[in-house]
């Protein structure tokens, strides 16, 4: 049965890719994704072969059926249509299209560096080629060009976003294979490099009274205090919610989509960052972010933390945002917790994925009697009080 335009716009995506066929070898891919694909079916030299004509419903069908007919012009010509010069899709169409596609499952910080990597590394370089035409010695060469420049972080994040793009474009019709994977073990490994953080505990003590003298504005100290108390990663500290807050059960529910491993996390509210987190309520009155900016309405800024610590004049070479999270870490190993609890609470991969499922609750009683004994040895070496015993896992 021949297509019709609206049965087109009303076909709905399913699990596996599927095709709707109108006559003459024209049909239509539906991917998982929702989007939809002409092709053309025809035989050329006894050999069967497939020709994309564009995306739906940029290429309407009427359009579509127009170039039906002069594709088979050609073969009457005995013309392989593949052959003729003609602008065909390019790795900028494939690209956006891939960003349009991943605005559902990437954050929005994620997909503005993966966009920002891509436009400045891969498109003046590829952009204009054809997906098909591309091989691994060429994206090879891209590659080496961060290599060059000691970027070797970008260079595996960009060669890791290009397979995404190929495999997308194999899923939906467009490549046949993924000439990024081959590259696997072609790159430098990047030399290791720690984000600075202060562990002895002096130098903490001497850090928290620092913080204490913080004379900016009140949403940034309560950010560091909350830091140091919760030793989450930056970003998820300065987009919390008020609503992802339960003040009376001491709990904070950050959601999956802004957690590095995708899951959510609970993380425990000591009885200080709860004492912290009315002050910040009813000193800002902030009503959506828990830290807001000066602007208003808006979180505090990426830089925010680490520049307040510069301005208490830390470098980044001694503490840096990051660097509360090895701070909590390191200290918490050195008073006898748990390596799992601390690991739980830090979020970290899991690599047992049958535990991985219930990592958000994993031991929740526990880590709520750690992050109370965490947030009372912070206290305790505020005071630097040389006649009180460090606690011991969990205990004074």
């Amino acid at each position: 049965m021949a297509l019709t335009d609206k049965r087109i716009s009303q076909a709905c995506p399913k699990q596996k890719r599927y095709k709707l066929f109108d006559c003459r070898g024209l049909y239509i891919i539906v991917a998982p994704s929702g989007g939809k694909w002409w092709r053309l079916r025809y035989r050329l030299a006894g050999k069967e072969r497939h020709l994309s004509l564009g995306k739906y419903p940029q290429i309407r069908l009427k359009q579509a059926r127009e170039k039906r007919s002069e594709i088979e012009a050609l073969l009457a010509a005995g013309i392989d249509p593949q052959q003729r010069p003609a602008r065909s899709e390019t790795v900028a169409d494939l690209v956006e299209e891939w960003l349009t596609s991943q605005k559902t499952n990437l954050s929005t910080a994620t997909l503005r560096l993966a966009k920002r990597r891509l436009e400045k590394w891969v498109l003046p370089h590829i952009g204009n080629h054809s997906p098909q035409d591309l091989n691994p010695p060429e994206l090879l060469r891209l590659l080496r060009r961060m290599e060059s420049q000691g970027k070797y972080h970008t260079a595996h994040r960009v060669r890791q976003r290009l397979s995404q793009i190929f495999r997308y474009a194999i899923v939906t019709g467009r490549m046949e294979r993924d000439p990024a994977a081959d590259l696997k073990g072609a790159l430098a490994v990047a030399p290791t490099q720690h984000r600075a953080a202060i562990t002895q505990p002096s130098e903490v003590a001497d850090l928290l009274d620092d913080i204490d003298s913080f004379q900016g504005r009140p949403a940034t100290l309560a950010a560091l205090n909350l830091l140091a108390l919760t030793f989450v990663r930056p970003g998820e500290l300065r987009l919390a919610c008020w609503s992802e807050i339960d003040l009376e059960q001491g709990i904070w529910r950050i959601p999956g989509k802004r957690m590095k491993m995708r899951r959510d996390h609970l993380v425990p509210l000591s009885n200080q960052a709860v004492d912290w987190l009315r002050w910040i309520k009813e000193v800002g009155g902030y009503r959506d972010y828990v830290f807001e900016s000066s602007r208003g309405g808006k979180p505090i800024g990426v830089n925010t933390i680490n520049q307040a610590l510069r301005s208490l004049g830390y470098t980044k070479d001694q503490m840096t945002a990051h660097g509360f999270r090895a701070m909590a870490s390191t200290l918490l190993h050195e008073l006898g917790w748990q390596p799992e609890l601390i690991e739980l609470q830090l979020a970290h991969a899991n690599k047992n994925k049958v535990s991985a499922a219930y990592n958000r609750s994993a031991r929740l009683a526990e880590r709520v009697k750690m992050m109370q004994s965490w947030a009372d040895h912070l206290a305790i070496l505020r005071c630097r009080n040389t006649n009180v015993v460090a606690m011991h896992g969990g205990h004074i």
